[in-house]
């Protein structure tokens, strides 16, 4: 297991496009992909879990990755975060 902390960035924080790209990215990874925040826990494959946290900028998250090469995906999924765009 792959735990990774990060602050999201984005103007729109984890909302519609920015969401919708989060799940496009992670629903390829063979392995389980979870999104923390304050405790309430989604699957980052499914964009209603996602949107249903309420992620806004500057909301810290906790990503959970586990499956193959769990630390290499968790270090690609923050440097996605870190660089969405509206």
């Amino acid at each position: 297991m792959a735990e990774r902390k990060v602050v999201v960035t984005n103007e729109t924080g984890l909302h519609a496009r920015p969401a919708a790209s989060l799940v496009q990215f992670v629903k390829n990874y063979p392995g389980e992909v979870k999104i923390i925040k304050e405790g309430k826990e989604a699957n980052a494959k499914s964009i209603f879990n996602v949107m249903s946290l309420g992620i806004a900028k500057g909301t810290e998250i906790t990503i959970v990755v586990e499956g193959d090469d769990e630390d290499k995906f968790a270090d690609e999924l923050v440097d996605f975060i870190n660089n969405l765009s509206e």
